[in-house]
């Protein structure tokens, strides 16, 4: 099966549509949402049937959107424990 980068490639919206349609009929709704996405993207960009480039396009997924979501936590080892605080008085400084 090809990747999602070749789903629907060369074809136009009447295309995309029929071929999203034939899928839906054969229950292949993997490859039917791949080509409903791909149309989506082409009536978004304007282009008609003048065509894109969608490959390497995908979806944001749930949880991994937004600035520095791509970091995780950093986590501490189990028996670290937080340093005592500092003595807020300023004995022992001269001046």
């Amino acid at each position: 099966m090809p990747d999602d980068g070749d789903i629907g490639a060369g074809l136009d919206e009447a295309g995309l549509d029929a071929a999203m349609r034939e899928a839906a009929e054969a229950q292949d709704f993997e490859r039917a949402a791949a080509l409903r996405n791909r149309l989506i993207l082409l009536r978004q960009a304007g282009q008609g049937s003048a065509g894109g480039d969608f490959a390497g396009l995908q979806r944001q997924q749930p949880g991994a959107m937004g600035i520095g979501s791509q970091h995780p936590k950093p986590a501490t080892p189990r028996d670290w424990k937080r340093p005592a605080k500092p003595d807020p008085m300023t004995r022992g400084r001269s001046r």
